[in-house]
């Protein structure tokens, strides 16, 4: 019966996924608006003076087109710049640099804030930052805007068509539930963290459907056990299998809390892109890649407190030999490559998908 009903809500999440992309690619490309963490800032970390989650000085952005920092945590490009590229449209700025007046935030706008997590004490450390509460009260008071500029029946539509992608929850394990000096792991198990996180997640989810949003798509956790900064900590430089478990244990989670919200709401098309597998193949086979390395970082930063680039890193030569730029992020060339994976797999399901009437495009 429990394999009846799991096999149910993932179909659930699969049509609803397909249907996100084809209404997405159907169009000239699809209006965006981001939320996330680190791995999808493009900036707004950089409006923040006190904060301690930046990326705006070298060796960040040494392979961008610019090849000048501009607070991506990453020699290049992220993910989510791959992806717009692949939709067709400009990578969407970020929302700190734009004024309530700008007509850009109809084509799309990036919350994204490096040390955000779902709970709002995740990344309390950085100082300041936008957590994921914070960036949905950016994007109200951005909707806000828009009905200013277009009206509110417009917004509304504008709103309930465009697409929502949300990348978020690294950060609770790895800068809070998995830090001894941080209260929630003193005072959680796990099975009780994951229930507080997906709790969390569902109110968010909640809310950002009250605000309009219809077609979102939640990216789930990579295999966090295996990147450098906890590699370090095994002792051995092997992956810690205890917390990729966690991490499986959450992607179960919001995939089933997504099927069920896609059954609750109207008009509700959420989606789930399983990063895990992707980033895992990258990391267990580099070379079929045409990377080198997946065990270690690019800046040789492991260890070093922060386990960022900074100006006085020792950069490796080859930074395309590197599926990890520093301790935490993926490089440009790996997040290409993930990017196509995840694109490849849309192109996949949308394939192998019984024939339904296509939804209205974007």
């Amino acid at each position: 019966m429990q394999k009846i009903k799991m096999s149910c809500l993932l179909a659930i999440l699969a049509i609803a996924f397909v249907t996100i992309y084809i209404s997405t690619v159907e169009a000239k490309g699809p209006v965006t608006y981001i939320f996330g963490d680190s791995m999808a800032d493009v900036g707004n970390n950089n409006f923040f003076p006190k904060s301690l989650a930046k990326a705006n000085y070298p060796w960040y952005g040494i392979d961008y087109v610019t090849k000048q920092p501009t607070g991506r945590f990453t020699n290049g490009r992220t993910i989510g710049d791959c992806m717009s590229a692949k939709f067709g449209i400009p990578s969407p700025p970020p929302y700190l640099s734009l004024s309530t007046n700008d007509d850009a935030i109809l084509r799309g706008v990036n919350f994204a804030s490096g040390g955000a997590g779902l709970l709002n004490e995740t990344g309390s450390y950085f100082v300041e930052y936008l957590s994921f509460d914070d960036q949905i009260t950016c994007f109200e008071r951005t909707k806000q805007a828009m009905t200013l500029m277009i009206g509110e029946d417009e917004s509304e539509q504008l709103c309930n068509e465009a697409l929502f992608l949300i990348g978020l929850g690294s950060n609770d394990y790895i800068n809070n539930f998995l830090q001894s000096f941080m209260a929630d792991g003193q005072e959680y198990t796990h099975d009780e963290f994951v229930t507080l996180l997906i709790s969390t997640l569902n109110r968010q989810l909640l809310r950002l459907y009250g605000l309009g949003a219809r077609k979102i798509v939640f990216n789930g956790l990579a295999p966090l056990g295996c990147i450098p900064s906890q590699r370090v900590k095994s002792g051995t430089g092997q992956c810690l299998h205890r917390v990729n478990d966690y991490v499986v244990e959450f992607n179960s989670h919001v995939k089933d809390l997504i099927a069920g919200l896609n059954t609750k709401l109207s008009g509700a098309q959420m989606g789930f892109a399983d990063s895990y597998p992707v980033v895992m193949e990258l990391i267990n086979h580099p070379e079929q890649y045409g990377f080198k390395i997946s065990n270690t970082s690019c800046c040789n930063v492991d260890k070093t407190v922060g386990g960022m680039c900074l100006p006085n890193s020792r950069l490796c030569k080859n930074r395309r030999d590197f599926v990890f730029y520093d301790a935490y992020h993926t490089s440009d060339a790996a997040n290409e490559i993930i990017a196509d994976k995840m694109f490849a797999d849309l192109n996949s399901n949308v394939q192998g998908s019984s024939p339904s009437p296509a939804p209205a495009p974007f």
